[in-house]
């Protein structure tokens, strides 16, 4: 069965309607409590279009969001305060805040709502029902939420960052309401589906990060569908030794090298070419000003840190060479820096990565999380990709071919 679309929503009319609507507001903040910042606005600038068709068509919108961990209680560093007074910013409507979710203060504010108007709810993840692991518990705040919108509300998830979680907000709603599926989760859904389904060749896939285990389903999907697998990051030290090389006081996962090693082994079978570094960029110790060399990727202990050189960055030469497959691609899926981008030193593995992009005739994905925060935080225009997707882990796991519970939640309708 296929989700019902926003557009069928509007054109049964919103005027005068509740619209509960889950974004992924979930972004990084900069500062100390009182006074935090929204460091990075892009998931805030991607929720804006659905909040804003539904407040122009007269819905009163009634916005949920998490952001970060919190253990099921108030806290005030995770307050959504500070994404909403960006999204005020931005907006061209009237957006409001309660200080709770299904409190005193959303259920007050919720009845004043005009026509056109926008409340945005505390983070869910102040209740502990809304990550419960028990079924009644979700479904109970679930009904609380549902209760706000009176007896004509709908529900709309926009929020593919969290389609991954079974929670109250993604998953419960979605039979409490009529649901909708946002035109944010219906693009990325879309854009991954032409990864996944019959994707031009060549076909590259870029991926770094700090832990090959975060990767190893994605591999293992994306072997029999990839031309060419690039691997860089943290991750790479697993895939070096794996081969038998020495990789100094790198990040190592022991634990996966069989692991590896099976998918090296198997690669040609699959008809993909893994692309490892063949230089590294190794550091004497973890920290921004830290000394470091280029050396070969095969015989890193030749630094002068010896086997206490720590691998940070891909180096020049391999650079080099992931650009160039990445120009050659038709299709290319990136997921995951090429070093530690946030210090300056070792930042150029993934400044590269992201530049052979902009420039790649091909379609282009950059997959979310610590990927989108680094072409930002260096300086990339986001429309000079082909999509940057909001959704890290759900667009991992996505890709792992797993069913996503907020997806199969609205496809239930």
């Amino acid at each position: 069965m296929t989700a019902h679309a926003l557009d069928e929503l509007l054109a049964d009319g919103v005027q005068g309607r509740y619209v509960l609507v889950r974004s992924d507001l979930n972004v990084p903040l900069d500062g100390e409590v009182p006074s935090l910042k929204v460091a990075d606005d892009g998931r805030i600038q991607a929720s804006l279009p659905v909040i804003r068709r539904l407040a122009e068509a007269g819905a009163r919108v009634l916005v949920m969001a998490h952001l970060g961990r919190p253990k099921g209680a108030p806290e005030e560093r995770y307050s959504l305060r500070p994404a909403y007074q960006r999204l005020k910013e931005l907006a061209t409507f009237t957006v409001k805040a309660a200080d709770d979710t299904v409190g005193e203060s959303a259920r007050s504010l919720a009845a004043g709502l005009a026509d056109g108007e926008v409340l945005v709810l505390e983070n869910v993840r102040f209740d502990p029902r809304e990550t419960s692991k028990d079924d009644a518990e979700r479904e109970a705040f679930a009904a609380e939420l549902a209760a706000l919108t009176g007896d004509n509300g709908a529900f709309v998830d926009d929020a593919f960052g969290a389609v991954h979680r079974k929670h109250a907000s993604v998953f419960d709603i979605a039979a409490k309401l009529p649901a909708y599926q946002g035109d944010l989760v219906r693009t990325e859904v879309e854009v991954l589906n032409r990864l996944t389904d019959v994707p031009q060749r060549p076909y590259v896939v870029v991926l770094g990060g700090s832990k090959v285990s975060d990767k190893l389903a994605v591999i293992e999907n994306l072997m029999g569908k990839a031309d060419f697998i690039l691997v860089g990051g943290g991750m790479v030290f697993t895939f070096l030794a794996a081969q038998g090389y020495k990789v100094g006081s790198s990040l190592l996962e022991e634990d996966q090298l069989d692991t590896v090693r099976g998918y090296l082994a198997r690669a040609k079978e699959a008809g993909c070419t893994f692309v490892l570094p063949t230089d590294i960029v190794v550091a004497e110790k973890f920290a921004a000003d830290a000394a470091h060399e280029v050396v070969p990727a095969n015989d890193m202990e030749s630094s002068s840190f010896g086997a206490s050189g720590i691998g940070l960055d891909i180096g020049p030469a391999s650079q080099e060479v992931f650009a160039q497959q990445i120009h050659s691609a038709n299709t290319v899926f990136w997921n995951g820096p090429m070093g530690v981008f946030e210090f300056d030193a070792f930042a150029e593995g993934t400044r590269a990565v992201a530049k052979a992009l902009t420039g790649s005739e091909g379609f282009t994905v950059v997959g979310g999380g610590d990927s989108a925060a680094a072409v930002r935080a260096l300086g990339f225009d986001d429309d000079a990709f082909g999509h940057i997707s909001t959704g890290g882990g759900a667009s991992l796991e996505y890709l792992e071919g797993k069913a996503l519970p907020g997806l199969t939640a609205l496809d239930r309708g």
